[in-house]
């Protein structure tokens, strides 16, 4: 069975008035759009989890702590990660975790939280 990680900002961490981020996105439609796909990679035959970060020096242990607890066939990183300028170190320090913790693992992007399964899919 395939098994599937979606790695994003702790939804209440997020500075939704950021002009890279979505219009209209909130900490409600971030967790309703992750349920979606957790539910859309269960409908695939995947497991998927979730691993929240904190935007801080966190957040590249809990990533790593959390990849070293099972072997994922994909890591799909949330586009609040991916698309803010601020976030450009962290998200670089993630893929790079992820190519030291999870070598074997896809590395995917979403768009939006409900369409993580497309993503994961791309690469599985």
């Amino acid at each position: 069975m395939k098994r599937v990680v979606l790695v994003g900002l702790d939804p209440g961490t997020v500075d939704f008035s950021d002009p890279a981020l979505p219009p209209g996105m909130t900490a409600e439609k971030i967790h309703d759009g992750v349920k979606l796909a957790l539910s859309d990679m269960s409908k695939r035959g995947w497991l998927a989890d979730v691993c929240y970060i904190n935007p801080d020096d966190t957040a590249v242990p809990t990533l790593e702590r959390h990849l070293a607890a099972n072997r994922y066939d994909c890591v799909v990183i949330g586009a609040g990660v991916r698309l803010p300028p601020n976030r450009l170190k962290l998200f670089e320090a993630l893929v790079n975790a992820i190519h030291r913790t999870a070598p074997q693992a896809a590395i995917a992007f979403n768009t939006r939280p409900d369409d993580s399964g497309a993503a994961a899919a791309r690469w599985i």
